[in-house]
Protein backbone atom coordinates (compact mmCIF):
# COMPACT_ATOMS: atom_id res chain seq x y z
CA UNK A 1 0.00 0.00 0.00
CA UNK A 2 1.40 3.34 -1.04
CA UNK A 3 -0.38 6.74 0.46
CA UNK A 4 0.49 9.91 -0.95
CA UNK A 5 -0.97 13.10 -0.43
CA UNK A 6 -1.60 16.29 -3.24
CA UNK A 7 -3.04 19.46 -2.82
CA UNK A 8 -6.51 18.49 -3.57
CA UNK A 9 -6.73 15.04 -2.43
CA UNK A 10 -5.44 11.90 -0.57
CA UNK A 11 -4.32 8.80 -3.00
CA UNK A 12 -3.96 5.39 -1.82
CA UNK A 13 -2.85 2.48 -3.89
CA UNK A 14 -3.03 -0.83 -3.48
CA UNK A 15 -1.22 -3.73 -5.46
CA UNK A 16 -3.90 -6.87 -5.78
CA UNK A 17 -3.11 -9.09 -8.87
CA UNK A 18 -5.38 -11.50 -10.62
CA UNK A 19 -8.84 -10.09 -8.97
CA UNK A 20 -11.39 -8.65 -10.53
CA UNK A 21 -12.78 -5.35 -9.60
CA UNK A 22 -16.02 -7.33 -8.62
CA UNK A 23 -13.99 -9.22 -6.05
CA UNK A 24 -12.59 -6.03 -4.16
CA UNK A 25 -14.77 -4.46 -1.49
CA UNK A 26 -13.88 -0.57 -0.61
CA UNK A 27 -16.49 0.53 2.40
CA UNK A 28 -15.69 3.51 4.94
CA UNK A 29 -17.43 3.42 8.10
CA UNK A 30 -16.63 5.14 11.09
CA UNK A 31 -14.18 7.48 9.94
CA UNK A 32 -12.55 4.26 8.38
CA UNK A 33 -11.47 3.06 4.85
CA UNK A 34 -11.55 -0.76 4.65
CA UNK A 35 -10.57 -2.46 1.74
CA UNK A 36 -11.40 -6.72 1.73
CA UNK A 37 -10.73 -9.35 -1.21
CA UNK A 38 -10.31 -12.61 -2.06
CA UNK A 39 -7.34 -14.18 -3.89
CA UNK A 40 -8.63 -17.72 -4.95
CA UNK A 41 -6.34 -20.73 -5.57
CA UNK A 42 -6.48 -21.70 -9.47
CA UNK A 43 -8.51 -24.59 -9.73
CA UNK A 44 -7.46 -25.47 -13.07
CA UNK A 45 -4.13 -26.44 -12.34
CA UNK A 46 -3.80 -29.60 -9.66
CA UNK A 47 -1.91 -28.58 -6.70
CA UNK A 48 0.29 -31.89 -7.08
CA UNK A 49 1.94 -30.14 -10.09
CA UNK A 50 3.02 -27.25 -8.99
CA UNK A 51 6.98 -26.87 -7.64
CA UNK A 52 6.77 -23.70 -5.58
CA UNK A 53 3.95 -21.80 -4.39
CA UNK A 54 5.18 -18.12 -2.65
CA UNK A 55 2.03 -16.16 -3.44
CA UNK A 56 -0.59 -15.48 -0.71
CA UNK A 57 -3.58 -16.65 -1.19
CA UNK A 58 -6.87 -16.40 0.91
CA UNK A 59 -8.58 -13.32 1.82
CA UNK A 60 -7.41 -10.03 2.88
CA UNK A 61 -8.35 -7.45 4.86
CA UNK A 62 -6.76 -3.43 5.26
CA UNK A 63 -7.95 -0.66 7.40
CA UNK A 64 -6.95 2.51 7.59
CA UNK A 65 -8.04 5.71 9.64
CA UNK A 66 -9.11 8.45 7.52
CA UNK A 67 -7.52 11.96 8.21
CA UNK A 68 -10.18 14.79 9.39
CA UNK A 69 -9.33 16.62 6.36
CA UNK A 70 -10.74 14.12 3.85
CA UNK A 71 -14.34 13.52 2.18
CA UNK A 72 -15.20 10.31 2.41
CA UNK A 73 -18.10 11.00 0.45
CA UNK A 74 -16.43 11.65 -2.77
CA UNK A 75 -14.35 8.79 -2.90
CA UNK A 76 -13.19 7.28 -6.23
CA UNK A 77 -12.02 4.19 -6.99
CA UNK A 78 -9.91 2.84 -10.01
CA UNK A 79 -8.85 -0.52 -10.95
CA UNK A 80 -6.37 -1.16 -13.55
CA UNK A 81 -3.85 -3.65 -14.13
CA UNK A 82 -3.88 -5.09 -10.48
CA UNK A 83 -3.71 -1.39 -8.71
CA UNK A 84 -6.71 -0.44 -6.90
CA UNK A 85 -6.30 3.58 -6.94
CA UNK A 86 -8.60 5.50 -4.54
CA UNK A 87 -8.70 8.96 -4.71
CA UNK A 88 -10.08 10.87 -1.54
CA UNK A 89 -10.46 14.78 -1.75
CA UNK A 90 -9.66 17.16 0.80
CA UNK A 91 -12.38 19.36 2.44
CA UNK A 92 -11.69 23.03 1.02
CA UNK A 93 -10.92 24.32 4.51
CA UNK A 94 -8.16 22.17 4.96
CA UNK A 95 -6.44 23.08 1.19
CA UNK A 96 -3.44 25.64 1.55
CA UNK A 97 -4.43 29.14 0.93
CA UNK A 98 -1.85 31.44 -0.90
CA UNK A 99 -2.09 35.14 0.94
CA UNK A 100 -2.07 37.94 -1.50
CA UNK A 101 0.43 40.84 -0.60
CA UNK A 102 0.02 44.21 -1.64
CA UNK A 103 2.84 46.54 -1.75
CA UNK A 104 2.35 50.46 -0.90
CA UNK A 105 5.05 52.64 -2.34
CA UNK A 106 5.74 54.73 0.38
CA UNK A 107 5.87 51.84 2.89
CA UNK A 108 2.31 53.49 4.22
Amino acid sequence: MDIYETENELVLKADVPDLEDKDIDVRVEDNSLTIRGERKFEKDVNEDNYLRVERAYGPFTRSFSLPKHSQSESIRAEYRNGVLTLHLAKREESKPKQIKITVSANGK
